[in-house]
């Protein structure tokens, strides 16, 4: 696939994942590394391989099963991506994105992004979660936007405004939930870098000075992505581990990561489905 992805492209993907299905999702759910248990809570699901799907990117990292699922959670129609690329991987943003795109041709109005965060939020710590109010595109800063290159007006208009990423009403909801659980919510500012490397201390002290709450390797592209295609978003961070700082030294791993995401699955499948009952 080239850097840029063709409707075509996405509706030949799209083609197959009708044949298999027998739910219209209405709602787009997608799982970070550690995060894929909660696919099983899925009803009367349909299970469909990224492999078999045309044009679809294959991931390679470890916490990510690299299928799609199609059924209903809390009464609601969901199609559930078990596991992302990630641009590390070598691939562009247009692949990065294009199960994004998938989801807006399939007729989706909600997505809702999970990811595996390290928190630089000194009040955070390992097994929170963390409601994305705002993001900082630093991969996009940089260069790589996913929506760089021809623009298909058929798919969202050339320069879509960016002031409220995250849908005000979704988090209104999440925040509800939150306080009827009893769980303890952060919010926060989510940065997203190219990795695949974890952070320096002076890069976390850098990602702290400029406002970020919460740092990891996803999440943003697939957010503008939704958004330039008219999607809802709400965002939410498992804080995997608390980042340390200059002066303290404190290896980080992807054991880590995955490992703490078993204490994060259960608030985050309180939140979506208690989200998914009001949305």
């Amino acid at each position: 696939m080239p850097d840029y992805v063709t409707r075509a492209q996405i509706e030949e993907a799209v083609a197959l994942i009708h044949s298999r299905i027998h739910h219209q999702p209405e709602f787009g759910l997608v799982l970070g590394s550690g995060l894929g248990p909660l696919a099983e809570a899925i009803e009367d699901a349909v299970s469909i391989p990224f492999a078999d799907i045309p044009h679809f990117p294959i991931s390679s990292v470890q916490g990510h099963a690299g299928r799609m699922l199609v059924g209903r959670l809390e009464g609601r129609s969901v199609l559930v991506m078990q596991g992302r690329v990630h641009y590390y991987e070598g691939y562009s943003m247009g692949q990065v994105t294009f199960p994004i795109r998938i989801m807006q041709l399939l007729g989706i109005h909600t997505v809702i992004l999970t990811n595996a965060a390290g928190g630089l939020n000194m009040a955070f710590a390992a097994g929170d979660v963390m409601l994305i109010t705002d993001h900082i595109n630093l991969i996009g800063m940089a260069g790589q936007n996913p929506l760089r290159g021809p623009n298909d007006e058929s798919l969202g208009t050339r320069f879509p405004d960016m002031s409220q990423p995250y849908d005000a009403g979704l988090q209104a909801a999440a925040l509800k939930v939150a306080a009827e659980r009893q769980i303890d919510l952060k919010q926060g500012v989510y940065i997203c870098l190219a990795g695949p490397s974890f952070e320096s201390p002076a890069d976390i002290k850098f990602l702290r000075l400029i406002g970020a709450d919460a740092v990891g390797m996803s999440t943003v592209p697939e957010t503008i992505t939704a958004r330039h295609g008219g999607l809802r978003v709400l965002g939410l961070s498992g804080i995997s581990n608390a980042l340390s700082g200059p002066g303290v030294m404190q290896e980080t791993s992807h054991a880590e990561v995955l490992a703490a995401g078993q204490s994060i699955v259960p608030k985050l499948t309180a939140l979506i489905r208690g989200v998914l009952r009001v949305a």
